[in-house]
């Protein structure tokens, strides 16, 4: 039997290791497939209601490692997971995204001559002030395997002198997941639960350092939303940083009646909320692609992005960080304006089935 370590620590992780989790179901028989989470992300809605709602088993191992700053957090990660590597010596990890759980769990392996699977490869934002960009480039470099969500990242990986025999074009494991519940979260009642009317808001998270982390940009950020309050009722899904801050700056009780502010949402409901927006204002990476999926215009608030191919062929506008430029152009895309976009090649729900017989053709071939 051979043995695979999936490594997952937020919520993108566990979206897109769901369906490979599946996916695996069809070699039981030789392949040992087991699940790590790493703790990174510690808020319970954060965290074990994404277990829940993608009906995942739970994890097979969980370091608990909780929030530090990105130093003392990846260290602690590495620490963890040498020991379960130590212990249960697999043939290969399975590794997600870009946060620091991605880029420690490769380190390790790498080290301890583990073989290396990036599912999510080659996507560059070009901004190495972003600690997902330095996760990613290390873990492309480490990888043996390199599963490529959009034609972006071949280009970037073939520019980087990455072996066109390790990279594979295999498409968007998140969308995976998005299909295969589409009939659940499109039969959600968190419209109702909410008081607000399907077609008829603004759904926004924020949670980018870039974005929160400051007094004067998030207070601004607060009077944008007040602003985007005037055109439509706003959803507010506030991840636990940006309470956090609101809290610290004195911010919350600054919003108009008109924004409605949530606890973090589960992944099934997030997606309903979704499904149902006029609109969708973020700095988010994944919603970006949810969107496009699901034809629901999408403003990101970023001077860059990874995933061009939201923009390019998608209904992503890529609306840079000066508000007052991006209230024109939400007030522009609720009068109708918005563009159409399409679903990018390889979007269509089999991209887990493809990585994973890879996976396992490489592990046969070793």
């Amino acid at each position: 039997m051979k043995k695979v370590i999936s490594v997952v620590g937020a919520r993108p992780n566990f979206i897109k290791i769901a369906p490979v989790h599946k996916a695996f179901e069809a070699y039981r028989n030789s392949v040992t497939h087991l699940i790590c989470h790493t703790g990174q992300h510690f808020d319970e809605k954060l965290s074990r209601i994404f277990f829940d709602d993608l009906e995942m088993p739970q994890p097979d191992f969980y370091l608990g490692v909780g929030s530090a700053s990105h130093a003392e957090q990846t260290a602690r990660i590495m620490i963890e997971f040498e020991k379960v590597l130590l212990d249960e010596k697999p043939d290969m990890i399975i590794v997600p995204g870009d946060v620091n759980s991605t880029m420690a769990a490769s380190l390790v392996a790498s080290k301890m001559g583990t073989g290396i699977a990036h599912i999510e490869a080659g996507l560059r934002s070009f901004d190495r002030t972003m600690p997902e960009e330095i996760n990613r480039i290390v873990t492309d470099s480490l990888s043996d395997l390199l599963f490529v969500s959009e034609m972006s990242g071949m280009k970037n990986l073939s520019n980087e002198g990455i072996s066109g025999d390790k990279v594979f074009f295999a498409g968007n494991v998140m969308i995976d997941s998005l299909v295969h519940y589409q009939p659940r979260f499109s039969r959600s009642h968190i419209h109702r639960k909410l008081g607000i009317e399907p077609g008829n808001y603004i759904l926004t998270t924020f949670h980018r350092p870039a974005n929160v982390d400051h007094r004067e940009g998030l207070s601004k950020l607060v009077e944008f939303l007040n602003t985007c309050a005037t055109y439509r009722n706003v959803i507010f899904a506030v991840h636990p940083r940006t309470d956090k801050m609101l809290k610290q700056y004195d911010l919350k009780d600054r919003f108009s009646k008109n924004v409605l502010l949530t606890e973090p949402l589960g992944y099934i409901e997030f997606l309903a909320l979704i499904q149902k927006a006029s609109l969708v204002v973020t700095d988010s990476g994944g919603i970006q692609e949810e969107t496009t999926f699901l034809s629901v215009p999408c403003i990101t608030i970023r001077d860059n992005t990874e995933r061009p191919v939201t923009v390019s062929e998608g209904t992503n506008y890529l609306a840079g960080t000066q508000l007052k430029g991006v209230e024109r152009l939400v007030e522009d895309i609720l009068k109708g304006s918005a563009k159409k976009g399409k679903i990018p090649e390889l979007w269509d729900g089999k991209t887990a089935e493809r990585i994973v017989k890879i996976v396992v053709r490489h592990l046969n071939e070793g």
